[in-house]
């Protein structure tokens, strides 16, 4: 869709539905996720550029996983 669409600056993440930034409690994956969506601002090189977020969603939630289990023992 967002190919089709080309709008001037655009991020794909790899995430499912409902969990744009990532899992929760995952404080750095979140800032990080904002960080690289505002930088699109000024380093989108030209309309239609997708930029695409390099973690899959395996990757996201077994650090994710990991941040909860350290959250339940402390």
């Amino acid at each position: 869709m967002t190919e089709h669409i080309k709008p001037p600056r655009a991020m794909f993440l790899p995430f499912m539905m409902g969990h744009h930034f990532g899992v929760p409690f995952h404080q750095e994956l979140q800032k990080k996720i904002i960080r690289t969506a505002l930088s699109r601002i000024t380093d989108a090189k030209k309309s239609g550029d997708i930029h695409f977020f390099p973690m899959t969603w395996a990757e996201a939630r077994l650090e994710g996983r990991e941040i909860e289990k350290n959250l339940r023992s402390s």
